[in-house]
């Protein structure tokens, strides 16, 4: 098939590459260069502004957005909206938030322009192991579109799929990313024991080798978190700082919304909040409430 692959970052990157090695055709844009000189070292072709990437398109024109969740996906279709026509398709691959997705698919609708949305997970090892992918939209459209999928998979029987009607996609990777937030405060917080039992002196790498064979635990994240510990087995030079894209926020959002408890992604989303504050009044006020009632000693800064 013959695509635009609009964002060229490390997945979209990778993404259009694995798609031209697949035998695709590929456009790529990125409003920096060098990104799109890569692409097109590697057999692609690109161009240096929308307009330029849609007019190197046949009808009906297939485009897909591998770029930052919220205003810069918006003011991309807005762009690319008065350059597109009615049978072309919109695949949004990006971390968008579904309630964004299901009003965009209506704008776009009204033109009779396609969207489909796309979940993807598989981060900088998808060019070499494939992509996972929760696809929302027509079914015809999603049909229609299907060899690319085929090749973006890790095979093409399995890692995607349709799983409903557009804005699902979007909606299914966001409960994924809420998933993998309470799967990796779990790991984190099993060795963080491990490494406070000094008298043991665990070998936590060779723990994490024991558990990636026959465990019940084993898992795609332990398999990481094993390659962290052998190459850096103290942690050494990183903060204790974890940064959060959106999804963790959206699943204990929408989780209340529907009266669903998900205590565990909603208090491994407030760990990660937790591991921002370098300077905690609540855990000094905490202190002092103790010394108040109990006369217990305040630790000095």
């Amino acid at each position: 098939m013959e695509l635009a692959m609009i964002g060229l970052g490390r997945m979209g990157a990778n993404m259009a590459e694995r798609l031209t090695r697949g035998g695709h055709r590929v456009v790529g844009f990125d409003p920096k260069p060098d990104a799109r000189a890569r692409l097109k070292a590697q057999g692609a072709d690109s161009a240096a502004s929308l307009a330029d990437l849609v007019a190197k398109l046949r009808v009906p024109r297939t485009l897909w957005l591998m770029v930052p969740a919220g205003d810069v996906t918006d003011s991309t279709i807005t762009t690319l909206l008065p350059l597109l026509a009615a049978g072309d398709t919109l695949i949004d691959g990006g971390n968008s938030n579904y309630k964004d997705t299901l009003r965009r698919a209506k704008m776009l609708g009204e033109r009779q322009i396609h969207y489909v949305d796309c979940g993807t997970s598989g981060g900088i090892w998808g060019l070499a192991e494939g992509y996972s992918m929760m696809i929302g939209g027509e079914e015809s459209a999603v049909e229609r579109l299907r060899p690319i999928f085929e090749t973006l998979a890790p095979a093409p029987d399995r890692g995607w799929g349709r799983v409903g009607p557009v804005g699902s996609g979007h909606f299914t990777k966001m409960i994924h990313n809420g998933i993998e937030y309470g799967l990796m405060q779990a790991y984190a917080e099993g060795f963080s024991i491990m490494q406070h039992k000094q008298e043991f002196a665990l070998d936590l790498h060779r723990v994490a080798e024991i558990w990636r064979h026959g465990s019940v635990v084993r898992s795609w994240l332990l398999d990481l978190t094993s390659a962290a510990l052998q190459q850096n087995p103290k942690l050494d030079g990183i903060a204790p700082y974890v940064a959060d894209s959106g999804e963790g926020r959206w699943t204990a959002s929408e989780a209340i919304d529907l009266d669903v408890p998900a205590p565990v992604i909603t208090l491994s989303l407030l760990e990660r909040l937790r591991s921002r504050d370098t300077e905690s009044f609540s855990d000094k006020l905490l202190s002092a409430m103790r010394n108040q009632f109990g006369g217990h000693e305040i630790k000095k800064e």
